[in-house]
């Protein structure tokens, strides 16, 4: 057999070129090349060193926040009221990288950019639009979500919060769970019944009545926030009301745009899970010899990468229609199904080649695999993806 030289663990980028078995980089423009390392130097330098104390002590960290708005990656993909307006696939590249670093930090830019500013970008007045999306694109006003209750996960249409019309004031009553930054957000999108179907208002979190529950302790996303919010007799102006959504159109817009950067994100987890294992591999000797020399390191290597690789090019293809105008959400649900659950077995199998030292935080499989159980629950379950899929593919919705 001709003689080979081992791949220098140290040199990150030669590692990255030869994982890019199918030359996916030559299809990215400049721009969103660009863009992709743009955010990659950012999570090098903010968000690596500090991750496995941040994961540990379950710690967010809020003060950066501004600094996502000077990178552009809040409401990233939105047009104008200070939004950077940037290509879904740019959007895309930038949740992978911000994934890479750690799920939690991703999840504040879905929801903080897809979920809150989406809401009010498409759902709001010219005078909300004006008022909130400068300010959150900045970084300088933090937004949450409100959809999910204690009783109403995958069921929306179940929710039993309420809003009452009282004189041209509504009354806000009920509860939400797992509702991402509400404890240090300045306002919450929360959706809820009313007497003409569902609706959407803004609440500031500082209104009377309005109180918030952080879930703790957490196994999995703990940089970063989670909580319950409760709503006791909360007084809303007329003008908290987002006059365009109607019914659960208006969530659902929201969750699909959050959906969207998940099957981007997830491939983010996965790709670093490897990359740890990968330089573990070549660095770490047993037997006299790098263990990335035995037949079965490298199935799994090779494993990982045929799975990485699939990812990239179904997230591409995504993003490409996206861009186009032709995305459905069943597109959605399957990106987001394949993805998460392909992140998943990824970063397992990383940590097995990284013996008993995997489960240190040091390395980051294990923070990955413990995060991307929360990824795989929240925007759809994986039995909510296969159910919609299952009704595209059979015209039989299964939902009960």
């Amino acid at each position: 057999m001709p003689t080979v030289t081992p791949r220098d663990p140290d040199n990150l980028e030669a590692l990255r070129d030869a994982s890019d078995v199918l030359g996916l980089d030559a299809l990215l423009s400049d721009d969103e090349r660009a863009t992709r390392d743009r955010v990659r130097a950012f999570v090098d330098a903010e968000i690596r060193p500090n991750i496995a104390d941040w994961f540990d002590r379950a710690y967010f960290p809020a003060e950066l926040a501004p600094e996502f708005g000077k990178l552009g990656v809040l409401g990233m993909h939105l047009d104008g009221y200070g939004c950077p307006g940037r290509s879904a696939v740019e959007y895309g590249l930038a949740a992978l990288e911000l994934e890479a670093g750690d799920s939690g930090l991703r999840t504040f830019v879905s929801v903080q950019g897809s979920l809150a500013m989406g809401s009010i970008h498409r759902w709001g007045s010219e005078e909300q639009k004006n008022e909130w999306l400068p300010r959150m694109a900045a970084g300088e006003v933090i937004g949450s979500f409100g959809l999910t209750e204690p009783s109403a996960g995958s069921d929306p249409s179940s929710m039993k919060t309420f809003a009452r019309r009282d004189g041209d004031d509504w009354i806000l009553n009920g509860s939400k769970r797992w509702i991402g930054l509400a404890s240090i957000a300045q306002l919450a999108v929360v959706w809820a019944q009313t007497d003409d179907g569902v609706r959407g208002f803004i609440v500031p979190t500082d209104a009377p009545g309005f109180h918030t529950t952080v879930l703790e302790p957490k196994g999995s996303m703990r940089a970063s926030i989670q909580t319950e919010l409760h709503f006791d007799e909360v007084r809303l102006a007329a003008s908290a009301l987002l006059p365009e959504a109607k019914g659960l159109r208006g969530p659902f817009s929201a969750l699909n745009e959050a959906r969207y950067g998940i099957v981007w994100g997830a491939l983010g987890a996965a790709r670093d899970s490897y990359e740890a294992a990968l330089r573990r591999s070549l660095a770490r000797e047993q037997f006299g010899v790098p263990i990335a020399s035995f037949q079965l390191t490298q199935q799994k290597l090779v494993n990982m990468v045929i799975e990485l690789q699939k990812g990239a090019l179904l997230a591409l293809h995504i993003g490409r229609a996206k861009d186009a105008g032709t995305l459905t959400p069943t597109q959605i649900s399957l990106g987001k199904l394949n993805n998460v659950r392909e992140a998943i077995a990824i970063a397992r199998e990383a940590r097995t080649i990284l013996g008993g030292d995997g489960v240190l935080l040091q390395h980051s499989p294990i923070r990955h695999a413990a995060n991307l159980e929360s990824v795989r629950t929240y925007e759809g379950t994986d039995e909510v993806h296969t159910l919609i899929l299952g009704q595209h593919l059979t015209g039989i919705g299964a939902f009960s």
